[in-house]
């Protein structure tokens, strides 16, 4: 038996003898819970006391951190070593949100200074852009953005956007990522396209639903301007620039292949962004992400937040068995938190082999679902609160949702207070009793109480984490996205499993050609399964 498989087993043990006690009575039992358990990292501040571990358990997921050498594999991935595995690659977005004299090496190979350069590229096309210098072909100041892109090229510049935009911005910036043509076309609506800038972002630019969609952007431009003109509103952002530029962009910003699609929103990935914010909240957006980078680096495990975050859900997966967990974003400028983590945690994350090849002997990564705060209090909330199938909850909460509104702490308290009391009722809940006594003072008789009280039982003793920003600022944002990020990384460590490749999505695109071919061709080819070969000819009448 390994170390590793010894500090499993004994965090399973531990998790089976914390069954037997409520959250709420290890509060009472340990007078130190909220400090030991309450973290300040980068501007954040993470609690995880309303979690289902006790003061043991919590021990026993530190102890299991430490023999997985979570220290040394991050070490490892900050020094440019191949942590993928599979593509024999290394990972290293933390360089991208490095200071200028930073010396990242990946392989090896020094990439600092190629980093330092790209970003001066992105500040001085923002700034022209944004002070007019940078013009469409017909001379005219552009006043829009299209970014066409999907995954990892679409979810992270578009959550940046959300959160980060003025009410009223100079420049409109507009997101494409379904294959579907209504997308294209709800996101052109309204634009000239004399004044208005397509951004293509593809990695390889090969990817089949962000070609299709550039496709039809080029065709719009050519409904109004030369092909002369055209190309000074074709930009493209890819590691393989040439064929950009073949397919017509005028110009081109890099990133390597060591920059993960979900890892890359700190790259030329998110130039539309830079430009519509302008450079200078883009910067503070790294300095964010940076100030994270640090407490990850420099952090003890017991109070370093991406680590202890990471043992929560590992606790709750491979501890108590619970195979989901719901973020809720208690800020509208979050809303797209979920579906960021969706494709952050659960593509990194939801592999069946270790890194050697063998299967796993864990769970791996839970299913991640979410809504902006008291939008899913009013849909899916029901259910983690009474249905029999517990949910950790992840709350995060903004003290002010706007820089501008710092001093206006009563507009913010009805939002943020309600996540609080969401997760106080999934902690404490209701007894039967409770519950009884509250429809007798309410004037109900003994049987309308004995009929109703049931039904307004809250089991509680359900788990929560909760994380405060002070405001929606992009430094704050910054720092929680590099914390899930690293989050995400630790939990990849812990299960032996490379969070960093993504073959899952590989085969349902290839067999997608073939589909299409088929398609073409008028007929589903001999073999085709007789299930897909049927949907196909109804499709196709």
């Amino acid at each position: 038996m390994t170390p590793r498989t010894q500090a499993l087993d004994m965090l399973r043990a531990v998790a089976r003898k914390d069954e037997g006690t409520r959250i709420v009575h290890h509060f009472a039992t340990d007078p130190g819970r909220v400090q030991r358990m309450g973290i300040e990292a980068a501007g954040l501040y993470l609690d995880v006391s309303k979690q289902s571990w006790s003061l043991e358990g919590f021990e026993a997921a530190l102890d299991l951190a430490r023999t997985c050498d979570i220290e040394g594999r991050r070490d490892a991935l900050f020094a440019g070593e191949a942590v993928n595995v599979t593509e024999g690659r290394a990972v290293l977005h933390p360089a991208l949100r490095a200071a200028d004299d930073a010396d990242f090496h990946a392989l090896g190979e020094p990439v600092s200074q190629e980093v330092t350069e790209t970003r001066n590229q992105i500040a001085t096309y923002a700034q022209a852009i944004g002070s007019g210098a940078e013009v469409g072909g017909t001379r005219q100041p552009f006043n829009a953005i299209v970014h066409i892109g999907i995954g990892g090229s679409d979810l992270g510049p578009r959550l940046l956007w959300e959160a980060l935009k003025p009410l009223e911005p100079t420049i409109q910036l507009r997101f494409v990522a379904n294959i579907d043509p209504r997308d294209m076309a709800e996101a052109l609506a309204g634009l000239d396209p004399e004044t208005t800038l397509i951004v293509v972002v593809s990695k390889t630019f090969t990817t089949q639903e962000t070609l299709a969609n550039a496709e039809l952007a080029k065709a719009w431009l050519a409904e109004s301007l030369s092909p002369r003109r055209m190309v000074k509103h074709l930009v493209g952002v890819t590691a393989a620039p040439e064929k950009a530029e073949a397919w017509g962009c005028s110009r081109t910003f890099g990133f390597r292949d060591w920059v993960g699609g979900r890892y890359s929103l700190w790259s030329s990935v998110s130039l539309s962004v830079a430009v519509a914010l302008g450079w200078d909240v883009f910067q503070r957006v790294l300095d964010g992400a940076r100030a994270m980078d640090q407490h990850f680096l420099e952090a003890s495990p017991e109070v370093n937040a991406p680590i202890v975050l990471a043992l929560a859900q590992i606790y709750n997966v491979e501890g108590r068995g619970r195979h989901a967990r719901t973020v809720a974003p208690y800020a509208h400028g979050l809303r797209r938190l979920p579906a960021f983590l969706q494709q952050l945690e659960m593509e990194s994350n939801g592999k069946r082999v270790k890194r050697d090849g063998t299967p796993v002997d864990t769970a791996t990564g839970p299913v991640v679902f979410g809504e902006p705060g008291t939008n899913g209090q009013h849909a899916f909330f029901q259910q983690i609160h009474q249905g029999p199938m517990v949910v950790p909850a992840e709350f995060v909460v903004v003290g002010h949702t706007s820089e501008a509104a710092v001093d206006a702490r009563e507009g913010d308290a009805p939002l943020w207070s309600n996540a609080l009391a969401q997760a106080q009722a999934l902690m404490i809940g209701k007894t039967e009793a409770q519950a009884r006594a509250e429809l007798i003072a309410a004037g109900a008789d003994e049987a309308e109480a004995d009929r109703l009280a049931p039904h307004k039982t809250f089991p509680g003793d359900r788990p929560s984490t909760t994380i405060l920003m002070d405001s929606l600022s992009p430094e704050a944002v910054g720092a929680l996205l590099a914390l899930y990020e690293h989050k995400t990384f630790v939990e990849g460590v812990i299960w032996d499993i490379n969070s960093f490749d993504q073959w899952g999505v590989e085969l349902g695109k290839q067999l997608a050609r073939a589909v299409l071919t088929d398609v073409q061709n008028g007929e589903p080819s001999e073999g085709l399964d007789a299930s897909t070969a049927e949907l196909m000819k109804r499709l196709m009448v």
